[in-house]
């Protein structure tokens, strides 16, 4: 895994391609025999020992041949989102969320491009960067969906990382292999809804699987 930056100065970028073109796999004619993962969580098994994914859920927004890149969603930082904001120099207008912006948690989302911000949310309109990973989850790395988020205007449900996962071609591929992930069809729910410290068991139990009762010798899903 890529190691992480300093830390950021100006988290969200004008462009999403400026902001992420090194981290976002390539789509190609190749993808189309590749394991198709794009939407589905990844949930380390205990057998992971990494400091950084260790015990994490991981929210896939692309997989194909050329790689994958994906947030995670259950490792907050300190900041919370009306912080953000201000840092950015945008005033919390109303929020279309229903949960106060000091309560919202921002994740650290991986160790890839770790200045860049990325924001999952449900793809009410349309943003200049805004990726649809699936029908109820979008993927947005440009400054404007926060400045909606401020004005009232925002997507009715985000969740805002720092930083991002990324893998090159076949890599995923061969850690799941080798029992270091769980994948399962992604429930936006469990992103958006349910609180930090719920949402790796919530991940677990899709697979009808008990947290408590897994080891680091289960097979992958």
């Amino acid at each position: 895994m890529v190691k992480q930056s300093k830390p950021p100065k100006f988290p969200f970028g004008p462009e999403f391609n400026r902001g992420t073109a090194d981290a976002m796999p390539q789509t190609g004619q190749a993808a189309q025999d590749a394991l198709e993962l794009t939407g589905h969580f990844l949930i380390a098994m205990p057998s992971m020992l990494d400091p950084v994914f260790g015990g994490t859920v991981v929210y896939l927004c692309e997989h194909n041949a050329s790689g994958a890149l994906g947030v995670i969603i259950n490792k907050p930082t300190d900041m919370t989102l009306d912080i953000l904001l201000e840092r950015i120099d945008l005033r919390l207008e109303i929020m279309a969320d229903a949960r106060p912006a000091e309560q919202q948690k921002i994740m650290f989302g991986g160790p890839v491009q770790v200045e860049r911000g990325f924001v999952l949310h449900t793809p009410r309109t349309e943003f200049s960067s805004m990726v649809r990973v699936t029908e109820e989850v979008a993927l947005t790395t440009s400054k404007d969906v926060l400045e909606a988020v401020a004005a009232g205007e925002g997507p009715n449900q985000i969740l805002v990382t720092l930083g991002c996962a990324g893998w090159g071609a076949g890599q995923l591929e061969e850690e799941i292999a080798r029992n270091g992930w769980l994948t399962v069809k992604a429930e936006p729910s469990i992103i958006f809804e349910l609180p930090i410290a719920e949402r790796f068991s919530a991940a677990m139990r899709l697979l009808g699987i008990d947290p408590m009762m897994l080891s680091g010798e289960v097979g992958h899903a």
